[in-house]
């Protein structure tokens, strides 16, 4: 398969001949199983503390005319914490069951549960090869909510590696046609539910996806730009090309990224 290779002005200036990892067959699930391992292996352990809703001193006797027994007072057998007493009677409070006020939790979560998930090599690098076939088709990418221009795909030359300003960066996108991606990237809106009180407030958009073949100015150049990712060619994974398990992210190749991944023979 050949792709046209435009400079910053979009002119073209040449095709190149893409290697066979671009050719692999689309397999969503694939991608959806490398995708959720990724998720995982970034998630922090977290758990309840092992004496949470058990400090109090609620244990009663279980025999009939006993002192501190709840057996023949007409109320419930559930563990309570004395408040107060006076003799044999006492004023007490439910305590350590789990439908208690300051109870423990019936089956809270385990700090020491594995969250990590395995995925095979070879399955990985074919789900990495099926997602970067995905970049390359112009109806899943639209279909994912990309607004492309019409002569997409294409490849662009070395010269945007070497960009050191975001606002050059930012022309030379509505300059390839972007202006309407950019414009998306830049929505947002407030997440429903928890996440609002643990510093994720807004979801926001992905956008352009560029994919260089080594480190250059342009990973700084790019990095407040909305939604915009730069990665080298050798750290490409499937999180990256599709996030949120959805194909089709808008791509953009370099050449020395091409060149970089058909000379090393990467994710083979």
């Amino acid at each position: 398969m050949k792709l046209s290779i435009f400079n910053s002005g979009k002119k073209k200036t040449g095709e190149i001949d893409l290697p066979s990892q671009f050719s692999e067959e689309y397999r969503p699930d694939l991608i959806k199983r490398a995708v959720h391992a990724l998720q995982a292996n970034s998630r922090q352990a977290y758990g309840a503390d092992p004496d949470a809703g058990m400090r109090s001193s609620s244990k009663l006797s279980k025999r009939r005319r006993k002192y501190r027994g709840s057996y023949g007072f007409g109320i419930s057998r559930v563990n309570r914490k004395i408040l107060s007493r006076r003799g044999t009677r006492f004023s007490w409070v439910g305590a350590f069951s789990p439908q208690t006020t300051g109870g423990r939790k019936a089956h809270a979560p385990k700090s020491e549960k594995i969250l990590a998930e395995k995925v095979n090599r070879k399955e990985n690098r074919k789900a990495i090869r099926s997602a970067m076939t995905a970049t390359l088709n112009k109806c899943l990418v639209e279909k994912r909510g990309h607004k492309v221009p019409v002569d997409y795909p294409f490849v662009l030359n070395n010269d945007i590696e070497n960009m050191e300003k975001t606002k050059d960066v930012e022309q030379v996108l509505i300059d390839l046609g972007f202006q309407d991606e950019l414009k998306r990237s830049l929505l947002k809106k407030i997440r429903a539910g928890l996440g609002t009180m643990r510093g994720r407030k807004y979801r926001k958009k992905k956008s352009v996806l560029i994919v260089t073949g080594g480190k250059c100015a342009l990973s700084k150049a790019a990095k407040n730009l909305s939604g915009i990712d730069v990665v080298e060619a050798k750290e490409l994974n499937a999180e990256l090309l599709s996030p949120g398990t959805m194909s089709g992210r808008v791509t953009l190749w370099t050449e020395n990224a091409v060149k970089k991944i058909a000379e090393e023979k990467l994710f083979r």
